[in-house]
This record gives structure tokens, sequence and C-alpha cells, in this order.
């Protein structure tokens, strides 16, 4: 009943949000009578508040219309390019007028982001999708909220996550050859299931890897999101955890983990700083401070947007990632599209470059969980494995933010160029403004004595596991990372300095 509740009185506070709204438009307006009040400016900011707390906070979209690219300004066209019941592909195709700039857009890389499905919306990721626009093919993972898909669709597993990403990456090696793919958060352990399974199969694996800030072994300095996956029984959490969704909705009678659950769990971890920042932002609305009381508008329309999980696939990965620690074990099977039982592997794969990315602070997928797939990924060569970490970042502030921006994507646009192959030449579509190529695969080994045949290394692309000159020739204005190969001992990272030079760190066994 516990979803009827929240239901019926998200029903009865609306009139009285809105009522809020109004009022706080009433007393902000000067020309009113309300507004004459002399205390109008702190009863207006009092109601505005009240207003937030209280609303319904739909799916956001993710709004990006333009980006500048060295000065250009690039049209955006969001569009789906596949839809399946629990998700949607989403492309952001760029077009521009300028000659040169088309030039240079054709044969960039493309790239899968897949977004977390763990209560948030994938727009959570629009500034990692904005930024990587500038150099990229962007398509990204839009998963739906489950009260919305009607019982008629089925059930969603974790195996159909890892199915659906399988597709996905089939559908851009048929437009571009091969592809990319980032990982940002829970998604890291089932992209790495779905790379797994077709390097096991023989078939044409992405060309990179970039997993950010994931819980690929959450034994590793284990947070309180994993504590509590870890001391709580699946039975637990089927009877305290799992609502049926109400008949107001399409998905009506569907078993789910309610997102305001898991909105409650995010608030729960640090109440504090949430309350310290309602009341900074009632103190702007006084001040009359737009952009801080902007800035916090846009940050709590996003966080505040939640969606609901199918049970089964919130249940399974529960069991098989925080309790039974079934990928870095070995004992992860997977049923696949045709009901076959599949053993995930990643030691089968061996032509898929790897880069691990880690926050310092990250208080939900704790430090050493990221860096624990190099162990795991032992077919992959030493030389095509990187570890970052990002000192002073959060878990947010590995993929969205001034340290994003400034220090993350810097090096995976590196990491991702180094691993492009040089396309061979194709006949241009005028209608198209990215013109599909076909990439020439390189014939990566796992014999040590040889360097794997990638693309010809250029000057911003030295071999990927080394600290190369090239790779720091410009260290970024902010603080310092410590980007390291896969030979290292966690527990002995050595970090930059101010110069942004990295010490190499001491080998590890797999």
């Amino acid at each position: 009943m516990l979803y009827q509740i929240y239901e019926t009185q998200r029903s009865l506070m609306e009139p009285f949000t809105d009522l809020a709204q109004f009022s706080a438009k009433a007393y902000a307006n000067p020309l009113s009578i309300f507004g004459q009040n002399p205390f109008a400016q702190r009863i207006s900011a009092a109601f505005d508040l009240l207003h937030r707390l209280g609303k319904d906070y739909e799916k956001p979209e993710f709004g990006i219309r333009t980006i500048d690219a060295d000065g250009v300004d690039i049209a955006i066209h969001e569009r789906i390019e596949i839809s399946k019941p629990f998700c949607e592909l989403r492309r952001f195709k760029r077009f521009s007028d300028d000659p040169a700039t088309l030039a240079k857009l054709k044969d960039q890389p493309a790239v899968l982001i897949v977004a977390p499905l763990s209560g948030h919306y994938a727009t959570l990721l629009r500034d990692t999708v904005k930024t990587m626009l500038k150099d990229h093919k962007v398509y990204i993972t839009d998963w739906k909220n489950a009260r919305l898909v009607p019982l008629s669709e089925g059930d969603f597993h974790l195996d159909d996550y890892v199915n659906y990403v399988q597709e996905f990456i089939r559908h851009l090696q048929g437009i571009y050859g091969n592809c990319h793919l980032v990982s940002v958060c829970q998604p890291t352990v089932p992209v790495l299931a779905a790379v797994s399974l077709m390097a096991t199969r023989g078939e044409l694996t992405p060309l990179s890897m970039t997993m950010m800030g994931g819980p690929i072994d959450a034994r590793k300095s284990p947070t309180a999101v994993n504590n509590l996956a870890m001391t709580k029984s699946h039975s637990w959490f089927e009877k305290n955890v799992i609502y049926r969704v109400p008949s107001n909705f399409p998905g009506a009678g569907r078993r789910v983990y309610p997102g305001f659950l898991q909105y409650a769990g995010f608030v729960a971890m640090n109440p504090s700083n949430h309350a310290r920042s309602h009341y900074d932002y009632f103190k702007d609305l006084i001040k009359g401070d737009g952009a801080s009381t902007e800035a916090h508008r846009k940050f709590y329309d996003e966080y505040n947007a939640v969606l609901d999980m199918d049970a089964n696939y919130y249940l399974q990965t529960i069991k098989v990632v925080f309790q039974d620690f079934s990928l870095v074990n070995g004992t992860w099977d997977i049923r696949n599209p045709k009901g076959q039982i599949e053993r995930v592997r990643p030691q089968d794969i061996k032509t898929t470059a790897l880069f691990s990315v880690e926050g310092e602070l990250d208080d939900i997928s704790g430090s050493g969980q990221t860096e624990a797939v190099h162990a795991i990924c032992s077919g992959v060569v030493d030389s095509e494995q990187r570890h970052l970490i990002v000192e002073g970042a959060g878990h947010y502030g590995i993929f969205s933010g001034r340290r994003w921006r400034e220090v993350v994507y810097p090096e995976v646009k590196k990491f991702i160029l180094a691993h492009q192959p040089v396309p061979a030449p194709t006949a241009t579509q005028a209608s198209e403004s990215e013109p599909s190529i076909t990439p020439t695969r390189p014939a990566a080994t796992k014999k040590a004595a040889k360097k794997p045949a990638a693309a010809k290394p250029t000057a911003a692309a030295k071999p990927v596991g080394t600290v190369a000159e090239a790779s720091l020739a410009a260290p970024t204005p902010t603080r310092s990372t410590a980007v390291t190969n896969k030979k290292a001992v966690p527990a002995k990272r050595t970090p930059a300095t101010a110069s942004g030079k990295t010490a190499p760190r001491t080998a590890r066994g797999k």
C-alpha cells in the first residue's frame, strides 16, 4: 500500500503546491497589493521554497540545441534510433553549413554512452553528452520509467539489460564499422558483461571501453550504498522495497522498486547538505541572486526527477553485483535472447582497450571498485589499459561539472582518439552531415613481446598504458590527477604533482 499512500499524498499536495507557486509570484510582484508588504521578499521566497519541496518533478529533456566547437556553432538534432520496451537509443546528430567543420565531423569517433538505470533519468548525463559532442558522434541509452511500461511488454531483467547493450553496440558497428563505449556508475557491470559475451562468441568488440565510478568489485572500500545491499537479505529487499504500480499509470500492476524510495535513499546519505542547499536557496531568493537560484533550480529539477525500476532487474542487480559478486568470482550466467545460458568471461576480451576512472571522494562507488576491472580483464595487454584517479572529485564530479570538463574529458578524449583507426576512403553522402565510415580494425594480440597493432600513434596518442610525455604535455589548470597503468598497487598510488606529471606505479599481480 505504500505506493498508493504516496500517490494519494502527492495528489492531495498538488493544489497546495500550485497555490504556493501563485503566492510566491504575487508577493514578488511589486505592482500587486501583496508586493507592498514590507516582508514581501521573504514571504515570496518562503512560498517559492514550499512549492519546490512539494511539487512533482517530471522527466527533464536534454535540451541540447547547439554546441560550440572551436568557435563554430553546430546544430544538434536529437532523435530516437531504436525504441525498446524499456529503453530508447538516442542519437544527437550534428549539422553544420561550414565545409571545414563538416569535414572534421565526418571522421570523428562514434561513442555509445550507457547511462545508469539506478533511479535517475539519462538526462543526468547532460553535461557528459554536451561535452563529448564537440569531438564525437554521440549516442546514449535513455531508460524508460517502468511505471509507464504496460504489463503486456513483459518483465525486465539484468539479462535483458545486457542484451540491449549488445544490440546497441551492433547497431553502431553496422553504421560506422565499430564504436567506443563510455559507461557511468551502475552500467559498468552489465557493459563489461555484454562485451565479454561478444568476445567469447568471437564477435567484433568495441574499440575501447571507458568505465567511470562503477561497482565492478563492490567488496573494495564499501560505501553506505554497498553496506545496505550486503547486510540485507534478498528476501528483505523483496518484502520491503518492492511495490505494485497504482492503477492510474500505464504500467498498473507491475512490480517495481519505486523511484521515490530511491530518492529518499539519496537524500538520506547527505541530509544536512540538502538542508543547507535549500536554506541557501531561500537566502539567495531574498537577496535577488538570480544566477545562484537558477543553478539551484537546474540541479534539483534533475536530481528530484526519478524513475521506477522493474523489480526483477533491481533484485537481480542486488544479488549479482552486491551479494554474490558474480562478475569478479566468474560465476555469472546470462540468458541470451534465444534462451541459451552463457557464462560471462571478462578474460576473453582481447581487442578492446580499457580505461577506468575513479573520483577520490566518491561516496557511491568506493576507491578501487572500478579499478578492479583491470584484474579480471587479463586478456587485454597492459599497454592497452589505463586508470585515472580524479583528486577532489566526488561521484558526480567525474562525469559532470568543472572537473569532468577540465580533468577527465581531456584524458577520455585522448584515449578514444588513440584507439580510433584511420578510416578507409568512402564516398561522401550529400544528405548526411556525418557520413558513415568503414574503419579498419587493429589486430591486437596478447603477446607481450609485441606492441598491439592499434592505430598508428600520433603525438597525442602515445602507448596508452604509460604516462607518455605527449599525454601530459598540456596539464589542465585544475587540481592534478593520478594517471597510471594497470600494473599498480592501489594502496601505493602516487598522486600527481602540481605540474601534472605522475610517477610510474609498481607492478602488481593480475
